[in-house]
């Protein structure tokens, strides 16, 4: 017997399956629900009536206005899966990004109550005896979280981030349900499945679970003060820790300008020039020198400081680059600013990034289509983000994976250099870009890291030695006791094995109903046993039961839309 806390999960899961596939059939989606075969949790009438049209209040929208309005529709958890995949250009198409980018995650907000009661629940005490002051009215409202301003009884201005009440069971409610969808588009979407929705919601579990732990967001925040601790043009707000739990993290209060206040900015007298240029450095050094950088630092989560320091707020989320990845990116980063299509191609081959299905020949054709559109342009007049958005572009279209932080780094590059070119039009992200790299690219040539390389590679070639004679030894016993033995796995063949099983159901169901005629058939020819209306009623009740059998049957078949 299940647990009952797991029986109820379910039922709110099946709920929420209704919901959610209700909403994809309301927004035009229906014959994408039929594919997956999963109609069966939702009315038979709405089922028959509602597949494959679109409404015709929705018919001037296009496919991606209607999907973004479903999941804006559909809650927190689907807004955050659309602001997750505006930023893989390698899983969705443009108009799908541009829309996607729209996706608001500004919500009512949560009474005073609801979130005093949380506060009391995740720190033990009620607000009014843990702080001197706490604002009624949220100064930001979204939809995992709301914000309050505040004071401690120590005298600190403060804000608190506050986790919605209930929203874990929603959020965990829906991944259920999307890893559920995930599994059944693999299974009979090949179109969709090729770009492995299962690790696409891991991935986004991944994300909105770190989002949502306030705990984890508080040593994300003191790992930026311990990388800037040094540096003067960059401030970290601190965190309150005997005031933080996973549900609530208290952070000092930055008074500042936005990024964005350009008229503000210019009247308090500070140079626009010298912030883009902190500003870029800042978030350079954050990627190339440190590997952990804000996904996010939209004009919003950007402030200006007296002294015209950069403060960055909200480390939700955040992306990291381990230094594999981090010594991949700056060899393709100066691969194509040298404007070396070889070193590219190169790159992506020892990453193996390049799949069997990629076209070498076409790849390098469209690379230097690519370099050349950019070869009479001056380095000073190149935009990075653009750069890097049609260089993923021809990465997406041969299908060549990509990391996901790549993804996100992307986006985040083209939100600074935007922010940059707003304070300076002369603003040029390559001018900044090209010291850290050619900086790193001859730091790996440097003497302490060629003897660590040299190091790491001897105790590989170790401990490859000492294993090597045991491994050998146990495979040749294992082949001697024909205990030797190799997996095989059949891909591409569950969407044919239900095929089959359905089409041999409803053969055998042909056959019952087949039977039933015949035999009542015959019975009616035999007056004998009860008689009704001058019939045998063991025929009519043989005829009722295959007629209605029938009727399920072409019902069956006629959703299907396979005759």
């Amino acid at each position: 017997m299940l647990p009952l806390f797991r029986i109820n999960r379910n039922i709110r899961t099946i709920r929420r399956y209704r919901t959610i596939l209700s909403v994809l059939i309301k927004y035009g989606f229906g014959h994408f629900v039929e594919q997956l075969n999963i109609d069966y949790y939702l009315e038979l009438g709405k089922r028959i009536v509602s597949f494959g049209k679109v409404p015709r209040e929705l018919e001037r929208f296009s496919q991606a206005q209607r999907l973004r309005l479903a999941m804006e529709e559909l809650g927190p958890t689907f807004i955050k899966l659309g602001q997750l995949l505006s930023t893989r250009p390698d899983v969705l198409p443009n108009d799908y990004i541009k829309e996607f980018q729209k996706l608001q995650d500004e919500v009512p907000a949560v009474s005073q109550e609801e979130i005093s009661s949380q506060i009391q629940r995740e720190l033990g005490y009620p607000t009014h005896e843990l702080f001197a002051e706490f604002s009624e009215k949220p100064i930001a409202a979204a939809s995992i979280a709301q914000v309050h301003k505040g004071k401690l009884r120590s005298g600190e201005d403060v804000v608190f981030k506050v986790r919605r009440p209930g929203i874990e069971i929603i959020v965990d409610t829906d991944l259920d349900v999307l890893m559920g969808l995930a599994y059944l588009i693999e299974q009979h979407v090949p179109a969709v499945a090729l770009y492995n929705p299962i690790n696409l919601v891991k991935e986004f579990r991944r994300s909105i679970m770190r989002e949502m732990n306030f705990t984890r967001e508080g040593r994300t925040i003191e790992r930026f003060m311990v990388n800037f601790a040094d540096n003067p043009n960059f401030y970290t707000p601190k965190v309150f820790w005997d005031y933080t739990s996973e549900s609530v993290l208290t952070m000092e209060y930055v008074p500042g300008i936005k990024i964005s206040e350009l008229e503000q900015l210019s009247a308090a007298g500070y140079d626009l020039k010298e912030i883009a240029r902190r500003g870029a450095d800042s978030f350079l050094k954050q990627v190339l020198d440190y590997g952990l950088f804000h996904a996010d630092p939209h004009p919003g989560n950007v402030f200006v400081l007296p002294d015209q320091v950069i403060c960055m707020l909200d480390y939700g989320m955040v992306g990291r680059l381990g230094q594999d990845l981090k010594n991949q990116l700056v060899d393709l980063l100066h691969a194509l600013l040298q404007r070396d299509i070889e070193k590219i191609i190169s790159e992506l081959l020892y990453s193996g990034e390049l799949t069997d299905i990629s076209d070498l020949k076409n790849l390098r054709r469209d690379l230097h289509e690519f370099i050349e559109d950019y070869y009479d342009i001056t380095l000073q007049d190149i935009k990075v983000g653009k750069l890097l958005s049609e260089f993923i572009e021809i990465l997406t279209h041969h299908r060549i994976k990509f990391p996901a932080d790549y993804m996100i780094l992307a986006k985040a590059l083209v939100i600074m250099e935007g922010v940059g070119r707003q304070l300076d039009p002369q603003f040029n992200m390559v001018n900044h870009m090209r010291p850290y790299v050619s900086k790193l690219v001859m730091e790996r040539f440097s003497p302490k890291n060629v003897a660590s390389q040299v190091n790491r590679i001897a105790q590989d070639y170790a401990s490859l030695a000492k294993n090597l004679p045991h491994d050998i030894k146990e495979f040749l016993n294992r082949l001697n006791r024909n205990q030797f033995k190799i997996d095989l796995e059949h891909r591409g063949l569950e969407k044919l094995v239900t095929d089959l099983d359905r089409s041999s159901n409803r053969v055998s169901f042909s056959l019952v109903i087949g039977a039933l005629i015949v035999g009542s058939s015959l019975i009616m020819q035999v007056d004998k046993g009860p008689i009704v209306l001058g019939f045998p009623l063991l025929g009519l009740l043989g005829y009722s039961i295959a007629g209605l059998l029938g009727l399920w049957l072409a019902i069956g078949i006629l959703r299907s839309g396979r005759l």
